[in-house]
This record gives structure tokens, sequence and C-alpha cells, in this order.
């Protein structure tokens, strides 16, 4: 898994936190990724929406995509589509995917790298793997998590944000075991490279077998963590947690898991809006009016033009010239 790994010695290491006055957080439930198709037919694997959404607020939908191996020719995108409302948060840990916008951002996302779109007021993207992938195939794996904008927030003026692998915050467990990777938010005072406007955050553990992973955790935060690959166990119950699977933590002041193999974990969490969702495809709003107004400024092309195509200049030939 080549996401950006670093000898866990060498970096700050989290507090231990005291077993007996710590106020370790329960597992409250274990939900099962469900599997669906998306874009041009490529399969992810979805274990929320489908978790209670008052659970997850305020992240809207997670999306493992991969690991899969490309045979020429298979590897699909999602083309150009509008969002409206909300932010879209792309991570690849193999593989590459190459992003398009009507703003103007656009990349290829790899290497632990970050595509960070906040849709807002509107805006239109593709997402395509690139074409040495098509043409060659390879690894391909990331997840893609939507992340919900605030009433307040829902017009604010689209953004892009392009984090590179390196621009990831590294820490280590106490003992050395886990490398957590700091996407957004902060942890123990170490603030990931991410710019956020809901109050969250996005970590990335790599955790060895039979290591323990102790998190301080903002109580007035939900605190989830999703199985990219590998076996642990998460909460003082020693609740069982393995490929696919979400566990959805109750309140308290910190987390706790252990892994039972090699484990590789999403932990996520942030400050609840709870205010109303009202959803339609690619738009994420708070009346079913404001979706139907989306819907129409999209169908009038008020949420961006789909740029030009750039190809390379040719010069005209003799015949051209001449007849």
């Amino acid at each position: 898994m080549p996401a950006v790994t670093a000898n866990t010695l060498t970096l700050p290491r989290l507090p231990e936190l005291p077993r007996a006055e710590t106020d370790w957080r329960g597992v409250k439930r274990v939900v099962q990724a469900q599997r669906f198709l998306e874009g041009e037919g490529f399969a992810v694997r979805r274990p929320f929406p489908g978790v209670d959404l008052s659970l997850a607020d305020p992240f809207l939908l997670l999306d493992h995509l991969g690991a899969v191996e490309y045979a020429p020719g298979e590897a699909k995108g999602a083309p150009w589509h509008p969002h409206r409302g909300f932010e879209t948060v792309t991570y690849m840990i193999d593989g590459a995917m190459e992003h398009t916008d009507s703003i103007g951002g656009g990349g290829v996302i790899k290497d632990g790298g970050t595509q960070w779109m906040t849709a807002g007021s509107g805006i239109l993207h593709n997402e395509l793997p690139p074409q040495e992938i098509v043409t060659q195939g390879g690894l391909f794996h990331g997840v893609q998590l939507w992340v919900n904008l605030p009433r307040a927030m829902k017009m604010t003026a689209p953004r892009y944000q392009d984090i590179g692998g390196g621009d990831v915050t590294l820490l280590s467990s106490v003992d050395g075991g886990a490398l957590v990777r700091v996407i957004a938010g902060s942890l123990d005072g170490h603030d990931g490279p991410g710019v956020t406007w809901t109050p969250i955050t996005y970590l990335h553990a790599t955790v060895s077998a039979g290591a323990q992973l102790d998190l301080s955790w903002p109580r007035e935060f939900n605190a989830m963590v999703y199985v990219l690959n590998g076996r642990g166990a998460i909460g003082v119950e020693g609740r069982p947690l393995e490929e696919g699977q979400l566990g959805v933590f109750n309140a308290g002041a910190a987390l706790t898991m252990r892994a039972h193999t090699d484990w590789d974990v999403l932990v996520l969490g942030g400050r609840p809006i709870n205010e109303p969702v009202a959803r339609y495809g690619p738009f994420v709003m708070n009346t079913r009016a404001e979706i139907i107004e989306a819907m129409e400024d999209y169908q009038a092309g008020r949420l961006g033009t789909i740029p030009a195509e750039r190809i390379a200049h040719r010069g005209p030939t003799d015949e051209e010239v001449y007849g």
C-alpha cells in the first residue's frame, strides 16, 4: 500500500492515555458496506448512507474504491457531472485519478494525495483514470468521502484543494506500532493540511499486527472507523472489525483499537450539523424546494460550463494551404 509511509521511530508520538482514568468510547454499531456501481460502471463498497445518517453527520457518503487490479481497458471513472451543497474528498492510496472541474481546478491524485473539492453553490467536474492506467491497467485503490455543509455555507463559492501525499501530517502511536496520517482536522495538537468548512478530523492509520492505537477524541465529535484491509478490534469491549466494515462509537473522550493482522483503517469524526438533509443524486440541500432549484440551475447552465477541450496544435498541411 504506497500511501505515504515513514519510520514511526522518527515521528512525533501520540501521548499514552491512562487506562483507568480515560473515558473510552464504546461501540454503538458495526455496519457492513454494501456494493454499488457508480460512474461508468466501477464497483464501490459503501458503508453509509446505510447507517442512520444522524450517526454519520456531518458525513453523507463513504465510497471505498477497490482495491482492484484492472486489466488493460477495464479502468472506468465518473465523467462530467454536477454537485451542490457539500464537499467531495477523494483520497488515492494506489493508482491514480485525474480530476478536472469548471472552476479551473484539476490534476492527478496519486501516492497518498487528496483532492478536496468544495462544490458549494455549484460546480461541474469529472473524475477519470489517467490514460496510461486505461491502456495498461494496474492497481487502483481509493476512497471518496462526502462532507456536508451547514445551511449558512451551502451556497459558498466553490474551491479546490490539491493535497499532495507529502503534505499529510505523520504521527506515531506511543509504542511505534501504528503510523497515523492526518489528512484534515487536528489530533493531539497536530493539524492536517485539509482546510474544512465543517469541523472534522480525518485520519488514515496503518497498524501493525498486535499493536494498539489510542486516540484522544473531541467529545463534541462523533467517531467512526472503517477498515480498508486486515482485521482488528475496536472499543474497550474489543468488537471485531474487518475489511469492508464500519464501526460507530458511542460518546466519550478517547478511542482505542487493536490490530489482529496488519490493519489499515480510516478514522473519521466531526461536529454534527443537526440540520434537515434533502438529497437527490449529486445535490445535497436542506429542503426539497432547494433541490428543485439546484436541478433547474444545472439545466440552465448556472452551475458552470465544461471547459473547452485542449488539443495539441497542428499547422496546416500543404494540401490544406494549396488545395
